[in-house]
């Protein structure tokens, strides 16, 4: 439709930097809990520009809105839940004179782009999965004609299958660095779809891990996972988590929540507040004594990002871990700074994080529509 605007398009002109405005109709604490990030965007309601539409107010509420400057700087982008609501919307404005687009199945489609990118690595290929709603970053390791994913989605399961076939690779395993609160695990679902072996902690057990142990592969501190020529190391990472695991692949550290480029993660998701201090004393230690100790051109690929987290000149979300130990201002604190900063100060936590944890535990089953559901919104993983 000449009218409309893919959400992968959407997210492309952003990347761009090309001017325009979202024009986000759906109501406050929906907008506040949960937007696309764009240089200017503007929150009113549907039923507000109904009620106008009702009283023949279109005009003052257009002006009001100040869409006539908006439209000066390239066109409004009208988002809702899944489309329906922000296509009247949009019409209305058309009718004004207004250059608006609808963004195609609203915030629904959104959560539906998957944007890959290859890291420049001195062996094998690793690819980045970026999910822009939600800041997740999951990864496809290729070695030889074998292949890992790291951190899988249930919801682009087939995607990863389909990616690693198109570069002549077998997905080896479907690895889960730690037992994840704001997204539904695809190790599963790739595993279904391919010869992939699921990968988790051996502290997943503790966690409470329900489904069938004899197809999974656990792995502890020091564990290797063989992958064609190359070698995926296991390195326990307690703090975020008390299971956390990364992977070291080459010169590739996979950071999953324990480290991103600009903050770490949060230390109250597996054992609430009342446990937050001692996991995030553990997270300390880990970050002092086991991450900060690696070679300062070790390469970090991280679990998430937020708005406004640096690119490497590759376009992926990756730095050199000397460049993050000057970025990440909390690793400057000494312990006891540290420990209250990160456990005292904490976002909210992500939503229906508590059913998301029993489903990746497999204690609870879902279908893929509640799954997706499930995991709408920001990821708020980090400190």
């Amino acid at each position: 439709m000449a009218d409309a605007l893919s959400p992968t398009e959407l997210y492309d002109r952003l990347q761009r930097g090309e001017s325009l405005s979202i024009l986000d109709v759906r109501n406050r604490d929906e907008f506040e809990a949960w937007h696309i990030d764009a240089p200017r965007t503007i929150q009113r309601p549907y039923a507000e520009f109904m009620g106008a539409k009702v009283r023949g107010e279109i005009p003052e509420l257009v002006e009001s809105l100040d869409l006539d400057s908006a439209d000066e700087d390239g066109p409004v982008v009208a988002v809702c839940p899944q489309g329906d609501a922000s296509e009247g919307v949009a019409e209305l404005l058309r009718e004004e004179g207004l250059d608006v687009l609808n963004l195609e199945e609203g915030m629904e489609g959104w959560a539906k782009v998957l944007v890959a990118r290859e890291i420049d690595a001195d062996s094998g290929t690793v690819v980045q999965y970026e999910r822009p709603s939600s800041g997740c970053l999951s990864y496809l390791v290729i070695s030889d004609d074998e292949a890992a994913v790291i951190d899988p989605l249930r919801e682009f399961a087939d995607r990863y299958v389909a990616d690693a076939a198109e570069r002549g690779a077998d997905l080896r395993y479907a690895i889960d660095t730690h037992v994840h609160a704001d997204h539904v695990s695809g190790i599963r679902a790739v595993a279904e779809r391919s010869e992939a072996t699921p990968v988790l902690p051996t502290g997943a057990e503790e966690r409470g891990l329900a489904f069938d142990a004899t197809h999974v592969t656990l792995v502890a501190d020091g564990d290797k996972l063989e992958l064609g020529d190359g070698t995926l190391t296991a390195l326990h990472a307690p703090g975020h988590t008390s299971e956390m695991t990364l992977f070291r692949f080459d010169g590739v550290l996979f950071s999953a929540d324990t480290l991103f480029l600009d903050g770490i993660g949060r230390p109250d998701l597996e054992a609430g507040s009342d446990g937050a201090r001692s996991l995030a004393d553990s997270l300390y230690a880990t970050l002092h004594d086991r991450i900060r100790s690696l070679p300062g051109e070790t390469l970090v690929a991280p679990g998430h990002v937020r708005s406004g987290t640096p690119r490497a000149s590759d376009g992926t979300f990756t730095a050199p871990l000397s460049a993050v130990r000057d970025s990440v201002s909390l690793l400057s604190l000494d312990r006891d700074e540290f420990v209250a900063r990160v456990a005292d100060d904490l976002p909210p936590r992500p939503a229906n994080y508590e059913e998301i944890v029993s489903v990746n535990l497999g204690r609870e089953t879902v279908d893929s529509e509640t799954a997706f559901e499930l995991e709408l919104g920001p990821n708020n993983c980090a400190v």
